[in-house]
């Protein structure tokens, strides 16, 4: 995994448990890298995942939560760090139809090994957008988050719906339905 991943994460932490707990989560989980990060670097998927679990263990929030809230967080990252991307969204449905024609071929332009997940979308009205998610590091949580961080940039509200295709979540499939309010 590239290491924006956890240094955003550590960032993360940091901002909302404090500098002493993101500390304490470095030097009690045996991490290969040591928490030595660097934003371009590539880290085992295995360090994120055991921060998560120390995290938890520390917090009692659970995986899951804590995937949603950093994904959510990590959106917000990414629109400050890659504006390019943005500028021709006019919305969330906009933005979201363009991640895997667009967004991951300029990504694996960068980054060659980077190890992305798929997501099949389409846009079944104008209300609704369908994006079925496949990865094998089952982060369907943290695809969440990020889906409700590009809600929060574009400033939607939307109902997501969300069902896991499978237990370990390498498959989901979210359906997001504009919130239609009564303009009068």
């Amino acid at each position: 995994m590239k290491g924006i991943v956890f240094t955003e994460l550590l960032e993360m932490v940091e901002d909302k448990f404090g500098f002493e707990l993101a500390d304490q989560v470095i030097t009690e989980t045996d991490l290969p890298s040591k928490g030595i990060y660097t934003a371009v670097g590539t880290y085992e998927f295995s360090e994120l995942v055991a921060i998560l679990v120390k995290l938890n263990e520390l917090t009692g929030v659970s995986i899951g939560d804590l995937q949603r809230v950093y994904g959510n967080h990590l959106f917000t990252r990414f629109s400050q760090l890659y504006s390019h991307f943005f500028a021709d969204a006019k919305d969330a449905f906009s933005f979201l139809s363009k991640i895997e024609d667009y967004i991951h071929v300029e990504v694996r332009k960068l980054y060659p090994d980077a190890e992305l997940p798929s997501f099949d979308i389409k846009q079944l009205n104008p209300s609704t957008l369908e994006m079925n998610y496949s990865s094998e590091r089952g982060m369907a949580d943290f695809a969440h988050g990020l889906i409700e961080g590009c809600l929060n940039h574009f400033g939607e509200e939307m109902k997501v719906d969300r069902i896991d295709l499978n237990e370990q979540k390498t498959k989901s499939q979210f359906t997001l339905t504009r919130v239609l309010s009564d303009v009068k």
